[in-house]
């Protein structure tokens, strides 16, 4: 069992990595027109039995800087769940000591990086989201229903959750660029939902804002439910790609690097 780490990554097409009792679709491309690196890191880690991991980080702090601070979230995080499955640990345990151990080493390289961090336990039928920032997971069923939505660590974020703005008016926010909770910073809160049975046509989704800034809520849903995963990452991305190169008064547009992570159960 390897463990994919996309790092300073510009994917032609998504990646499919067979999983037990699943498959994860992965992509990963820096800002169309941007010179330099893609500051997103994703990661997809086979564990023992029928679990796994799947995680994206969107770094923070400026070119090299944040995606150096992605790649060790994730890095730290790899470590900490191979060495607990190998152990026969738990998996939650593991997950938080690691994303610690990456916020740890972050603030030791005294350079003002961070990035974000979204990250799903796979267990069989169940899932268990982890976050900080506003780095999204999603689980959509087969019909369009969305089952999960974690809350963007932002003041528009939190604004949206208290019913203050909607879905609509929070991505074109003046305020939306500000994330309120990083890895890398003393303050970090890792927020840890509930475990989620998924039904055999549920999509898991994790994505950097460079899909949540460009497309709306009900258009992610609607195309990340359709089809087989990898005509619905392209979909996505294509997408998502199109608004960044051609804005327009009718539909959200911020030029940003852009992961993607859908995860389906096929057992």
């Amino acid at each position: 069992m390897t463990t994919r780490q996309y790092r300073q990554t510009d994917m032609e097409a998504p990646e499919s990595v067979s999983l037990e009792g699943g498959a994860a679709c992965v992509y990963s491309h820096r800002c169309p027109g941007k010179m330099t690196v893609n500051e997103d890191v994703a990661a997809v880690i086979p564990l023992e039995g029928a679990a796994s991991i799947i995680a994206v980080a969107d770094g923070l702090g400026g070119e090299q800087a944040g995606a150096h601070a992605a790649h060790l979230a994730i890095e730290s995080l790899a470590h900490a769940v191979v060495s607990a499955s190998d152990r026969g640990e738990p998996l939650r345990t593991a997950i938080l000591n690691g994303i610690e151990s990456g916020n740890e080493a972050i603030q030791a390289l005294g350079i003002g990086a961070a990035t974000t961090l979204a990250v799903v336990e796979i267990a069989d039928d169940e899932i268990r989201p982890y976050h900080v920032g506003d780095s999204e997971i999603l689980v959509v069923g087969g019909r369009g229903k969305v089952k999960l939505q974690t809350v963007s660590h932002s003041p528009v974020g939190y604004a949206v959750e208290a019913g203050i703005l909607d879905q609509r008016a929070a991505i074109d926010h003046e305020h939306r660029h500000i994330v309120s909770n990083v890895v890398g910073s003393p303050d970090m809160r890792i927020e840890v939902g509930s475990p989620l049975r998924l039904a055999r046509r549920d999509t898991v989704l994790l994505a950097s804002d460079g899909l949540t800034d460009n497309l709306h809520l009900e258009e992610i849903v609607e195309l990340a439910r359709k089809g087989p995963s990898e005509k619905a990452m392209v979909r996505l991305v294509e997408t998502a790609h199109e608004r960044m190169r051609n804005p327009s008064a009718s539909a959200p547009s911020k030029p940003d690097d852009l992961t993607i992570v859908l995860y389906r159960r096929t057992a």
